[in-house]
């Protein structure tokens, strides 16, 4: 699969890219053409780091920021964008006037939970949420919600890759570096309806914001 590997640049620096291998693959939502691999932006410093200025610049300017969650592996990213909201004109109602970066657990049912260790840093906090890659919003819909049931208030809401620009039913806009835009061709489909599976094409992986395995 690797040697199909194309790289696509961010419009917004040339500094921040992201790899895409073309086929047929499923993620738990939907089937894709593209698997969007982020792995170089997750675990390399400067490559995190331009992301995270790029994001921070795209998101604007927060009332209130305390806490940034991270999902799928972007903690790295997440402090770098905390530092970049460090370094700006930004209010926090934390007492050490920091920002926290935490990583939520996902139990067996893939629910998203926070432990009583960590529930100060969401309970009454203006939370910023970051993923890796949105294709359909469900996981983002569903993390929004367990933040607001462990009494969170989600200001913003940003993935490094993303196709859509809003979740049903929540009012906050997706910002991202990456959108389909980007990848010539890139399509996502409900599984009923991928046009792969009608012409009896195999997938070629399981995929998600961490990696693929190959069947």
């Amino acid at each position: 699969m690797e040697n199909r590997m194309v790289k696509f640049y961010s419009k917004e620096s040339s500094r921040a890219a992201i790899h895409a291998i073309p086929g047929h693959f499923a993620t738990s939502h939907s089937h894709i053409n593209y698997y969007i691999d982020i792995t170089s932006i997750k675990t390399r410093v400067q490559e995190a780091k331009e992301v995270a200025r790029v994001l921070f610049h795209k998101i604007g300017h927060l009332t209130y920021i305390d806490t940034i969650v991270c999902m799928d592996g972007t903690a790295i990213i997440g402090a770098y964008l905390a530092e970049e909201f460090e370094k700006g004109a930004y209010a926090s109602t934390n007492l050490h006037e920091t920002i926290y970066v935490v990583e939520p657990e996902l139990n067996n049912n893939n629910q998203m939970i926070f432990r009583d260790n960590i529930k100060p840093s969401i309970e009454n906090k203006h939370v910023l949420l970051l993923s890796a890659t949105t294709t359909t919003g469900k996981t983002i819909r569903r993390s929004v919600e367990a933040i607001q049931y462990y009494g969170g208030t989600v200001e913003s809401v940003a993935s490094v890759f993303s196709t859509v620009g809003q979740v049903d039913a929540i009012p906050i806009p997706i910002i991202s570096v990456f959108t389909e835009a980007d990848i010539p061709g890139y399509a996502a489909y409900q599984a009923a309806e991928c046009p792969y599976c009608a012409k009896g094409h195999r997938i070629e992986a399981m995929v998600n914001a961490y990696g693929y395995s190959q069947f």
